[in-house]
């Protein structure tokens, strides 16, 4: 082999990439694979580096999935050391991008030499998508690859993300789905005046605070064996001009819906519609839909992952639906198996991101055992 994954995972971290940078990460994994037979596209846009790469031809594909970028380190000087010089320290391997989610991406690329080294007549393909706009608006990333391989006629069977979903112990937690997410920014439309002559004005926040009781009271539904109830959050309320004797003409109101597979952004968005419109509400609206909800049932893909899980770290796993959005989202489009399993996630977008040494080749074990049940 070139070298262990946490050498590979060390070189990643050292590479720059805060999103939508890459910082020469996919070149770097497609040094790697190359002398394996991989095939390589890159499909860059938008100021976004993306790389499809193959290896097999017919039969089933098995894709693993990730992001180059990170987040922003925070403040430099809170770092006991610099976040793209990875460091070890008491056992733990330090940087930006650690966790989430460059070891994971080390660990795709050494399972994969391992598995082509033991088996370079595999039955089916392997494939690897990854890009450096996930962090970020994630609008040239993961879904301009999806859409190019979608017009082409090409799918996924089974495709592993290598999100940090761990929670206590590696392996311990698998994402087999995610909520969706649509927000809306909503206006609220007043007339603004003196504080003292309220019959000359209209106070747009008494008008939407009965409007906002509901929605906050509402229950959207109730989940299902996968998903928690849909939840609805206000994230930003502004209004006012900062002086304390006016009443300001407009309101805005900044919300979101975590939402399960129970609904649909169509039905959120007609009943949040029919409250305002109850309440009598003068209104504009806004809707952004961030992602729809995906969900991979119990089926080979589960159960295989599960059984390597169970073999390399000895626990048995637990599905889970928790959390953000992922690019899972976009995958899930022309795949009908996606799930994502990584490492711990307690540090991540944290000061001192950090992920166990000794998690890192157990994790490239089970990725490399995962390949070998969907492949054999």
């Amino acid at each position: 082999m070139a070298g262990s994954t946490l050498e590979l995972a060390s070189a990643l971290i050292a590479r720059r990439s805060v999103t939508p940078e890459d910082g020469g990460c996919l070149d770097l994994v497609a040094e790697r694979l190359a002398p394996l037979g991989f095939g390589h596209e890159r499909m860059d846009r938008g100021g976004v580096s993306n790389l499809w790469t193959r290896r097999g031809g017919t039969g089933p594909i098995v894709c693993f999935a990730g992001h180059t970028d990170v987040v922003p380190t925070g403040p430099l000087e809170q770092w006991h050391s610099d976040p793209f010089m990875p460091e070890i320290r008491d056992g733990f391997l330090y940087g930006r991008g650690a966790a989430d989610m460059k070891t994971s991406i080390a660990a795709f690329v050494t399972a994969v030499e391992r598995f082509v080294a033991g088996r370079p007549r595999h039955a089916g393909a392997i494939a690897l998508l990854l890009t450096s706009d996930e962090e970020g608006p994630a609008v040239n990333g993961t879904v301009r690859v999806v859409e190019a391989l979608k017009a082409r006629g090409q799918g996924i069977d089974y495709c592993l993300v290598g999100e940090p979903t761990s929670a206590s112990r590696l392996g311990d937690t698998v994402k087999n789905g995610r909520r969706g997410s649509l927000s809306g920014r909503l206006r609220v439309k007043g007339v603004q005046g003196h504080i003292a002559y309220p019959h000359l004005v209209k106070n747009p926040v008494h008008m939407v605070a009965p409007a906002l009781a509901e929605l906050a009271a509402t229950v959207w539904d109730t989940g299902n064996d996968y998903f928690p109830p849909t939840s609805w959050q206000v994230s930003n309320f502004h209004a006012g001009t900062g002086a304390d004797n006016v009443v300001p003409g407009t309101a805005e109101v900044l919300f979101n819906f975590r939402f399960s597979t129970a609904s649909t952004p169509e039905s959120l968005q007609a009943r949040v519609r029919e409250i305002l419109d109850r309440h009598g509400v003068d209104h504009e609206l806004q809707w952004t839909l961030s992602g729809k909800p995906y969900l991979t049932p119990r089926g080979r893909l589960v159960e295989m992952v599960s059984q390597a899980i169970r073999e390399v770290a000895g626990i048995e796993t637990e599905l889970s639906t928790s959390g953000g959005t992922s690019d899972g989202r976009f995958i899930a489009d022309i795949c009908p198996e996606v799930i994502e399993l990584g490492p711990l996630n307690a540090t991540i977008h944290k000061i001192d991101e950090c992920v166990a040494v000794a998690d890192i080749e157990p994790l490239s074990r089970i990725y490399e055992r995962s390949l070998e049940l969907l492949l054999r």
